[in-house]
């Protein structure tokens, strides 16, 4: 897997391909700051996504954070290509470090001029990259932190395994406070915070009815109040669960920005998640995170960080990664909120 390593001395410039994901994107963290470690003295730019892009805006390591936009039609997607592409040019990159996987990370370096192109050879991209690494089956096998951190380690750079820590601006804790007294949480309040979407898949989320349990429980136990955050797309979700517990939460699914939620999770004691990319934020600001795995490898993508740990039942179909279970679902049905009570006692004490 190893490749010629990078003459260090002759990269002033960085460019860095994000992730599309939020959870993926927490999960380079790591990688990134190796790529900073190594080359102390470079200016590094990120292009993300604009949902992912509060993940970079912060980051120390960071000097540009370059938005790549996602439009509706073709037409203007290759315009946002092009004029991407030509920033690149003007730039004058040394490095490219592909992170996302795609064909399009890769031609967009190719073409933009980049001196050397890092990334793994995936989706028939091999040719465009100067150091082209090859995936093999082991790569698969360790979690995506240390994914992204071979990358680094195929070219001989030094990256050594850490936990993804996220950056807040202060601008943003001032305003998940303001959000919180809004809805009459001080900082004297015990937060519970819960995850109950997932993006992927139906597969991936343990019933609503069994969060609003817990936050019930959470309530008459630790006098805990409740915050239930998710996208626009797990709205639905976040209001089955409001609509079962009878010690009413605070519902922001889909009601703020990526680095709103960031700052408000931020704010947590304690934080209940699915396999998600909130679960991958709770995890990497410290915060105390308990996740419910079903069909998805907790090994590949649970939550990293001493202050994290994970529910789950060895079931012979698991993990199947699939979005819709096609059996009975016990990866998550047999797992019952009795169960999480105890483990979010224990780890609470521990």
């Amino acid at each position: 897997m190893f490749l010629q390593p990078l003459d260090k001395s002759n990269i002033n410039t960085i460019l860095i391909r994000a992730t599309n994901w939020v959870g993926d994107a927490v999960m380079t963290l790591p990688a990134l700051e190796a790529v900073y470690e190594n080359f102390p003295s470079a200016r590094i730019t990120v292009i993300v996504r604009p949902w992912v892009a509060p993940l970079f805006e912060n980051h120390p390591a960071v000097s540009e954070v370059l938005v790549f936009q996602k439009h509706d039609s073709f037409i203007k997607d290759f315009a946002e290509i092009r004029g991407l592409i030509e920033s690149i040019k003007e730039k004058q990159f040394d490095l490219a470090i592909l992170f996302q996987n795609a064909f399009e990370a890769a031609i967009i370096a190719y073409l933009g001029g980049v001196k050397y192109r890092v990334g793994f050879d995936s989706d028939g991209r091999g040719l465009l990259l100067t150091h082209a690494i090859k995936r093999t089956g082991e790569i698969f096998k360790i979690h995506q932190v240390e994914y992204y951190l071979s990358i680094l380690k195929a070219v001989g750079l030094k990256a050594e395994s850490r936990t993804p820590v996220i950056h807040i601006a202060k601008d943003n804790l001032l305003k998940a406070a303001s959000l919180l007294k809004l809805k009459g949480i001080t900082e004297n309040d015990f937060l519970l915070g819960f995850a109950p979407g997932a993006i992927f898949g139906n597969a991936k989320r343990w019933p609503p009815e069994r969060f609003a349990e817990i936050g019930d429980i959470a309530a008459e136990r630790w006098g805990a109040k409740t915050i239930i955050m998710g996208s626009k797309k797990e709205k639905y979700v976040g209001s089955i669960v409001t609509g079962l517990m009878n010690h009413s939460p605070v519902d922001f699914c889909g009601t703020t920005s990526l680095e709103e939620a960031i700052a408000l999770i931020s704010r947590c004691n304690f934080f209940l998640s699915n396999d998600s990319g909130l679960m991958h934020v709770a995890a990497a600001l410290g915060v105390p995170t308990l996740a419910i795995f079903g069909s998805t490898d907790h090994i590949a993508t649970g939550p990293r960080g001493p202050k994290t740990g994970i529910v789950k039942h060895d079931i012979y179909c698991a993990p199947c990664l699939k979005q819709e279970c096609p059996t009975d679902f016990k990866c998550m049905l047999s797992i019952t909120p009795e169960e999480v009570w105890e483990e979010m006692e224990r780890f609470r004490s521990a």
